[in-house]
């Protein structure tokens, strides 16, 4: 007799699920013991916060659903933050977990890991969540998720199984995956506005956002045959190559990006929030405008924010296609190259000095391993490097500065990239601050056989925090930590471990990384970059 817990690994299989993250406990054991047989590979953080930014990094490199299983109270809780950085830069991911028994739900009667109600707190970050309460609940409601991530804007999803309907009898579950809905397609009339103003526009600028990474090929063409200068969100980057003459750059809170808004006589946004998370040092609000062409999965996104002359719900692709053939015999342009140029020029004279002291440090990272997939945390390191730095592909940079902006970021989800990859060089940025939030799961990747390499910046606690305090004229306090031996804690969980005194040593240090069978964390001590 098949269990529902079996049934579900039956159900995640055929839905295609290669991977899941996961912390096996009395409580949800029984979706184990499908997993015995299965070609669906486990692996397990050390934390349960870990390994939903597994399955975020898994996620964002290959547009599928990540994976996460957890049990009831303390793991959906831990994981909480994770589904937060995934519900805000939509990211894909399922989180199934164990809760109290059908009988004992919302009792108060002080059962392990009881909540008074699970599902309501992993509502608020969620596209929706559902308890299952009967075993001929489980095929619709993994459907339902499925649903989400095929033709929605893609965001968490959570699914709990008190224990007693995790180990009733499966067998009458329907294992067959049901036909998933296609992204919606554009409104031909709304295409055909948006055809005009963009194939008779003097001045036009075009913004990519995360949304917009499934349509690089047309979305390129588009640019390059009207020629219009590029802006990319973080999560864009890499729509257009680093060298490209149509890339203006992407800081939306810069002066020179801001001005040329305000001068352009059709703006085309797609897949953007439009937000202050890819706004540095700080966020403005973007002036309304006449002719501003939005297109989103997401028909709330489109009301807020600036006002759109056409607001077009819509798959990217599905909208750049339309777009292409809207456009395709209209005249080809020239001189959005000279625009995007002085654009670029503009911004790379106002970087600030923390960002340029950065500018070198990346110039490596670039140059040896120039395919490499680059993961942020929220350190100063990455904040320099979202004002200048571009990967040659989408998918190749992201990090959790963007929405919700969470610490210890960086090495799960590097982990996770690498997994979903299966092969290649992932990077990770981080401070010594951050990574000490999830140092934990370097044991994960050893234990995994995940070639990761760990970049760390040792600033001596939370510098951008430190730095924040001391232009606010507040005396710095709780900022300046107490640091461990960094390579040791690394060496001790079985990882390489190097210090990299200088530019050339980085170099050294990234090539034996790149070679190297398991993780590896180098060492950036600041008091060594100072004078670059």
């Amino acid at each position: 007799m098949p269990t529902v817990g079996e049934a579900l690994i039956r159900l995640l299989e055929a839905y295609g699920t290669e991977v899941v993250f996961g912390i096996p406990g009395v409580h949800n054991v029984e979706f184990y013991r499908g997993l015995i047989e299965s070609p669906i590979r486990h692996v397990t953080p050390r934390h349960e916060q870990g390994g939903g930014f597994m399955a975020d990094g898994y996620a964002r490199v290959t547009g599928r659903p990540g994976v996460c299983f957890t049990i009831s109270g303390p793991g959906l809780t831990n994981i909480l933050t994770a589904m937060g950085q995934a519900y805000a830069d939509s990211v894909p991911l399922l989180v199934i977990a164990s809760v109290a028994a059908t009988v004992d739900l919302g009792t108060g009667d002080g059962r392990l890991h009881e909540l008074p109600s699970q599902c309501g707190l992993a509502a608020g970050v969620a596209a929706f969540a559902q308890t299952i309460h009967h075993p001929r609940q489980l095929a619709e409601a993994v459907a339902r998720a499925m649903a989400v991530f095929a033709g929605a804007r893609p965001r968490p999803v959570y699914l709990e199984i008190p224990v007693d309907v995790i180990a009733m009898d499966g067998a009458a579950i329907d294992l067959v995956p049901r036909p998933l809905p296609a992204p919606p397609g554009p409104d031909g009339q709304a295409m055909a506005e948006a055809g005009y103003l963009l194939a008779n526009a003097t001045r036009p600028l075009m913004i990519l956002g995360g949304g917009a990474v499934g349509a690089q090929a047309k979305l390129r063409w588009i640019a390059e045959h009207l020629s219009i200068p590029v802006i990319t969100t973080i999560n864009a980057k890499g729509m257009l190559p680093p060298d490209h003459a149509l890339l203006a750059g992407e800081n939306l809170a810069a002066e020179p990006l801001l001005a040329e808004w305000k001068a352009a006589d059709v703006v085309l946004a797609i897949g953007t929030e439009l937000g202050e998370t890819e706004m540095y040092p700080g966020p403005v609000e973007l002036p309304p405008r006449g002719d501003l062409i939005r297109i989103d999965i997401d028909p709330a996104q489109l009301m807020r924010g600036p006002r759109a002359t056409i607001a077009m719900v819509a798959d990217a692709r599905l909208a750049a296609d339309a777009l292409a053939a809207r456009i395709e015999h209209s005249a080809a342009r020239l001189g959005g190259e000279i625009r995007a140029r002085r654009l670029r020029a503009a911004l790379h004279a106002q970087l600030p000095d923390y960002a340029r002291r950065h500018q070198p440090i990346l110039a490596v990272i670039d140059r040896v391993l120039p395919a490499a997939t680059v993961v942020g945390d929220s350190t100063e390191m990455v904040y320099a490097a979202n004002q200048f730095f571009h990967p040659r592909a989408p998918r190749r940079f992201f990090n959790s500065s963007t929405g919700y902006g969470t610490l210890g970021y960086g090495l799960p989800a590097g982990i996770g990239a690498r997994i979903g990859l299966g092969s290649g060089t992932v990077v990770v940025l981080a401070g010594d601050g951050g990574l000490l939030f999830t140092v934990a799961e370097l044991a994960a990747a050893v234990e995994a056989g995940v070639p990761v390499v760990v970049v760390v910046w040792n600033n001596g606690g939370y510098g951008e925090i430190r730095k924040y305090m001391v232009e606010r004229a507040i005396a710095p306090l709780a900022v300046d930590l107490r640091v461990p031996d960094i390579l040791a804690v690394a060496a001790g969980f079985g990882a390489n471990a190097r210090r990299a005194a200088s530019l050339d040593e980085l170099a050294v240090a990234l090539e034996k990384a790149a070679a190297a069978e398991g993780p590896t964390v180098i060492l950036l001590e600041e008091s060594d970059f100072a004078a670059i």
